[in-house]
Order: C-alpha cells, then sequence, then structure tokens
C-alpha cells in the first residue's frame, strides 16, 4: 500500500506501534510450526497476517516508529516476510516472558527516543478486513491517552457467548466528540467464562471481547509499572537510547512471566475502553477457514490441488501433492512435505495435545 495514500486523521505525532509477533505455531499445525506460526502464513488472503497488521500499522505511524517484538526463534524468518521494515525495527525478546515484559519493552523503546511517546500495543495474528475503522478507532484511542484521560484499550461487540476469550465490562461512559469512537470506564476484566457466564454477559450488552490491543501513554505505563511492578518500571527508567541490544539480552530474561492484564491493566487507576467497529477474528483454529474463504456447494473448503467426491464440510489443505477425498464429511486434512493431519471438525481444539505426541522435529 501507498503510504502517501494512507488517511491522515488517524496520525498521533507521538504514536509509536509495536506488533507482538511470537505464537507457537501449535493451532495451524501441521502447517504452522515454531519457525513458521500463524502470523506467517497466507491462508486468508495472498499476504501473511504480520503484513496486513503492519500495513495497518503505517497507516497509524510514520514506518520509523513501528516495530514488531518476536523471539529468536522467529527473528530470520520475520526479517524476510516483510524486508520492507529496516532490520533493526525487528527486534527478538531472548526469552519467552509473556505480555508484560513486552509491554514493558516497547514503551521503553518509545520513551527513550520521544518523552511524550504513545505507545500502540498489537497482537499480530487477528484477521481485519476493515482497516479505514480500525485506524479511525486506533487514531480516537491514541488521541484519548495522549490527553491523559486513561490508558486504553479497543474491545470487540461480542457475536456469541465464547469461552475462549477475556472480557471487559463497560462503565461510566466518557462524553466523545461527535464522529469519534465511543468509550467507558472499564467496570472490570474478566477472565475467560464458562459457558453459562459468557452467556449472561451476552445478555447484559455490558462486555466486550479483550482483544489484547492497547494504547497508553508511556509516561502513564511506567507509572503503573512503578505502582504495581517495580522491577517493570526499572527495567523502563535505565533502558539505554541508541544501542540497546546487550542492556535487553543482559536485563529481559530476568523480567517477570506475566500478562499485562495481569500485571498491569486489572489494576490501573484509570482504564478506557472503546468499542471495536472493525471486524476482528481470532482465527484461533482450522475451523476458522470456512468463514473467510470459498465453499464449494458441498460446503468444502479446499486450498491447494483438491479433489472431492460425494464430499461434504470438508477442510483441506495441500501444500503439494493432490488430497483425494471420497465419501468423507465434517473433516480437517492438511498435507505437508513432513505431515498429514487428519481430524474431525469438532476436535480441532485438541490439535495442540496431538502435537505433543510427535517428535521434536515436526514441532
Amino acid at each position: 500500500m501507498d503510504q502517501d495514500a494512507t488517511i491522515s486523521h488517524a496520525r498521533s505525532s507521538h504514536l509509536w506501534v509495536f506488533i507482538m509477533a511470537g505464537g507457537s505455531g501449535e493451532r495451524f499445525w501441521p502447517l504452522s510450526r515454531k519457525l513458521v506460526p500463524k502470523h506467517l502464513l497466507r491462508l486468508f488472503s495472498d499476504k501473511t497476517l504480520l503484513g496486513e497488521s503492519l500495513e495497518r500499522a503505517w497507516r497509524l505511524a510514520p514506518r520509523e516508529r513501528v516495530f514488531v517484538l518476536t523471539n529468536a526463534e522467529q527473528l530470520d524468518a520475520i526479517r524476510e516476510a516483510v524486508p520492507e521494515l529496516d532490520a533493526a525495527q525487528v527486534i527478538a525478546e531472548p526469552a519467552k516472558r509473556d505480555t508484560a515484559p513486552a509491554a514493558a519493552l516497547a514503551t521503553a523503546l518509545a520513551l527513550s527516543q520521544d518523552p511524550e511517546a504513545v505507545v500502540a500495543l498489537l497482537p499480530a495474528d487477528p484477521l481485519i478486513r476493515d482497516s479505514e475503522n480500525f485506524c479511525k478507532n486506533m487514531g480516537d484511542a491514541a488521541a484519548l491517552a495522549e490527553s491523559g484521560q486513561g490508558m486504553v484499550t479497543l474491545g470487540i461487540v461480542p457475536r456469541h457467548p465464547a469461552t475462549g476469550f477475556g472480557y471487559l465490562e463497560k462503565g461510566e461512559p466518557i462524553e466523545a466528540r461527535d464522529g469519534s469512537t465511543v468509550f467507558w470506564r472499564v467496570g472490570q476484566f474478566k477472565e475467560k467464562p464458562n459457558l453459562t457466564t459468557a452467556q449472561e454477559y451476552l445478555a447484559t450488552g455490558r462486555f466486550l471481547w479483550n482483544a489484547g490491543i492497547f494504547v497508553w501513554r508511556a509516561a502513564d505505563f511506567l507509572a503503573e509499572a512503578a505502582r504495581q511492578k517495580p522491577e517493570l518500571a526499572d527495567f523502563i527508567k535505565i533502558f539505554p537510547p541508541g544501542n540497546y541490544t546487550d542492556y535487553i539480552s543482559e536485563h529481559f530474561p530476568k523480567l517477570p512471566k506475566i500478562s499485562v492484564d495481569y500485571a498491569i491493566m486489572e489494576n490501573a487507576a484509570r482504564v478506557v475502553v472503546g468499542a471495536a467497529e472493525f471486524d476482528w477474528d481470532d482465527a484461533g483454529s482450522w475451523t476458522s477457514l470456512p468463514e473467510h474463504l470459498e465453499q464449494d456447494e458441498q460446503g468444502n473448503t479446499c486450498l491447494g490441488p483438491v479433489t472431492a467426491l460425494d464430499t461434504h464440510g470438508v477442510i483441506a489443505v495441500s501444500r503439494g501433492r493432490t488430497l483425494a477425498l471420497c465419501g468423507v464429511s465434517d473433516l480437517i486434512v492438511v498435507e505437508t512435505p513432513d505431515a498429514v493431519l487428519v481430524c474431525h471438525k469438532s476436535r480441532a481444539q485438541e490439535i495442540k495435545a496431538l502435537l505433543g505426541q510427535l517428535p521434536e522435529n515436526l514441532h
């Protein structure tokens, strides 16, 4: 996408965007692996999910203020997948430490360059088609954070009583400018509920899915870290501008392994949530493909060379050899050069457990 053609109303002169691109490669096995997780696959278009995330980020901030946070295993693959991003803007975390240390690293990087920095922390792998409203909502969130009204998150209006997401309870509304995103004070962060509780949340209309999309002033995050997790604050305070590779290697692995929700957001003094006006799908398993890709008259979703006879409701993906399916239904069949998955669609969530029984070289 031509950067000059991007919208301007979403820009902030102090916004820094950090995309978290870790992931273990388990949910779309055998196509995804540790070295090539979901955000590096081309399943839903000719672009990777990370590539699409970067295109949206470049509409929010200049390219030199957009970074990818990943792990050492994926560093080379990500740099190869997004050659338009400067190598120094792909930063490998030397140890897996969950999202709070990643948030501290993002805040430290931005604050070391800009004392008025506003940080956007985004996951790399949701499927979002409506870039226009995404940029509008993110721009409004950045403006709200920059004005000092609180740390901001964007939630997703629930479409069904999901048990796989955390929830955000909407509290007191915040009066918004005409045409801007509507925001509320966050009442509570709720953990992943059981089905009954999720149905209750949905019925109230007061809850949003927690999509892990955050925006804050770097100074506000530092203040909350100093109050709640001093080790994160210390990491930020002495972060060196310029050449920080050795500092990250030495100090990042010592940070606590904890999510940013637990460490900071749930008990922060002022947290604000906006309801996303863009489409959003976690695309968390093979069963998400039929929602976004073309299906044939029998409800089959096929990628690659697939021939089907008297076959219904199958998800079939081949990266080489022809898959020939006859008289089967409701299966997931995925072929790669070194593995073939055959799984009933109702058991898709158990692929992670299956992977644990396979040799390490197939992970």
